[in-house]
């Protein structure tokens, strides 16, 4: 592979790790080595370049964008866990016992990893004799990672009460850990400020050669920006950068949702940022959520894993009509292609829910797909050539539609919605409201790490809507009963955040604080 991937796996030195990657396995061969000093590296324009590239490498972790966050995101009412999981269960149910449990404890760690090769960066990079452009470039993949981890720490770590630590080039030094930052608010200060100094920054995606496809670009500065202005419900400056995106970004809709989810359109119209993959080599490379959603054990063909699958309640969810609903969910009877040949689904016997999420499934719809280089041939790290969404120009189109509506009622964000709902082959409609915004976000984006939990979280939605208990579409206990999942107690005080990481609050020296009520 030309792109990113090749770079990291074979030729990554992290400066501000001290760890060496000398081929490509699934953890990567990792020697640890003594820190380089400034005497030492950051030298060169190719020490500069390692560096951007050892922004991507946790990319490639498990528990990064493989499971990871998507154990949070697991909470939602659009999914269950698949299986059997106590852990899993204590997550999806908002139970303390889950802290400390290795699923979710690695968040915080890895993404102040992320941020501490970026200020790195940002130190070292501008003091070096090299092409400018080039320069310029790598600083803004450090703004825009550091911004990008940011915006994930904060809106999952911290509220009005307590941000998350804010870690720059000025105190990265210090020996005692940075406690957390005072709300929210001085994070998204931090982060708008990170990330608008990443757009200034970068190119364009189509101004970027193909082989540094996968790398930051404008357009996914402006995205993460709108999104986070959605979030901080400051819904001018989300409408602003939704606007740049759509009207500057070069960007748009694929013909249809499965056309998303083609590796051959990975750097389509659609794409702003995602999780660049690969199957090439003994492990692959990138995200391997592709097979964690995949039927546990996969028919005998593959090692599927079995999580996150989707309730009746999404399935149930969809207007007549729309072609989204099997694109994205395959249930029992349905027809698909599976290693070359059509299969009709048919859940695991072990499986506690009887559909499957289909948008990530083309990477195994071909003949063989692990010789022809569409599946990694290792089971135990299921990453495909299919990349993996983060942020889309669907999503964009959405963020605009929910901040016009907030803004200025029902119907300001019909141009937007209908975009959306031609796409589905649905009829258009005027005077939309909120509440059929958050159906169509729902609808377009299940499944993905656009992150249903955190939405309904945001919109206030999340108490009642998870009191309620899910179903499965068909399967029914011994009993002959419908299998029915209780609803859960959430309490919007204490959930509307996760825990901080069992270790942050342990090896902080007293610190960083625990997230009231957890």
């Amino acid at each position: 592979m030309k792109k990113i991937t090749r770079t990291i796996c074979f030729a990554l030195l992290l400066g501000s790790m001290g760890i060496s990657f000398q081929s490509c396995t699934n953890k990567l061969d990792i020697l640890p080595e003594g820190p380089p000093s400034k005497a030492s590296y950051w030298k060169t324009k190719e020490d500069a370049i390692k560096g951007a590239n050892g922004l991507y490498y946790l990319y490639d972790e498990e528990d990064f964008y493989g499971r990871g966050f998507a154990w949070f995101m697991n909470a939602s009412d659009d999914m269950v866990t698949g299986r059997n999981n106590a852990q899993a269960e204590n997550i999806r149910t908002f139970n303390s016992n889950y802290i400390g449990g290795g699923y979710t404890e690695t968040q915080w760690q890895m993404r102040y990893a992320v941020i501490k090769q970026a200020n790195d960066i940002l130190r070292y990079v501008p003091s070096i004799s090299m092409d400018e452009a080039l320069k310029k470039r790598i600083l803004g993949e450090a703004n825009f990672n550091a911004g990008y981890m940011y915006f994930q720490l904060a809106v999952n770590y911290a509220d009005e009460r307590a941000g998350v630590p804010i870690v720059t080039v000025e105190n990265m030094d210090n020996q005692k850990a940075t406690p957390r930052a005072a709300n929210i608010e001085e994070n998204y200060r931090h982060i708008e400020k990170l990330l608008k100094e990443a757009a200034d920054q970068l190119p364009f995606f189509n101004e970027l050669e193909e082989a540094d496809y996968g790398r930051a670009h404008k357009v996914a500065a402006w995205a993460v920006l709108s999104k986070m202005y959605l979030y901080k419900k400051d819904y001018k400056n989300a409408i602003l950068y939704a606007d740049m995106v759509i009207n500057q970004g070069k960007r748009g809709l694929e013909k249809s949702l499965t056309d998303v989810f083609k590796a051959a359109n990975n750097w389509g119209s659609e794409y702003i940022w995602s999780v660049t993959s690969t199957a090439a080599g003994t492990d692959g490379w990138g995200s391997i959520l592709p097979g964690v959603m995949l039927t546990n054990g996969a028919w005998g063909l593959y090692n599927g894993w079995g999580y996150y699958m989707p309730t009746k309640e999404l399935y149930d969810s969809y207007e007549v009509g729309d072609v989204r609903r099997e694109a994205t969910i395959l249930k029992p009877g349905d027809k698909f292609m599976f290693f070359g040949k059509e299969r009709i689904f048919e859940p695991a016997g072990s499986a506690t829910c009887d559909m499957q999420f289909n948008k990530y499934m083309e990477p195994f719809s071909h003949t063989d797909p692990v010789k022809t280089g569409h599946v990694s041939p290792n089971g135990n790290h299921m990453a495909t050539d299919l990349n993996v969404p983060l942020i889309r120009f669907a999503e964009i189109l959405l963020i605009k539609a929910e901040a016009s509506i907030m803004l200025n009622g029902a119907g300001a964000g019909d141009k937007e919605l209908n975009m959306i709902r031609n796409r589905a082959n649905l009829i258009e409609k005027t005077g939309m409201s909120l509440d059929d915004l958050k159906r169509e976000r729902r609808n377009e984006l299940a499944g993905e790490f656009a992150d249903r939990h955190r939405d309904l979280v945001r919109w206030g939605d999340a108490e009642a809507t998870y009191a309620k208990p899910l179903h499965t579409y068909a399967m029914v206990n011994g009993s002959g009963m419908p299998i029915e999942f209780a609803g859960r107690k959430f309490d919007p005080k204490i959930h509307h955040v996760w825990a901080v990481p069992r270790r942050e609050v342990d090896n902080s020296g007293g610190l960083i604080k625990q997230n009231e009520g957890w």
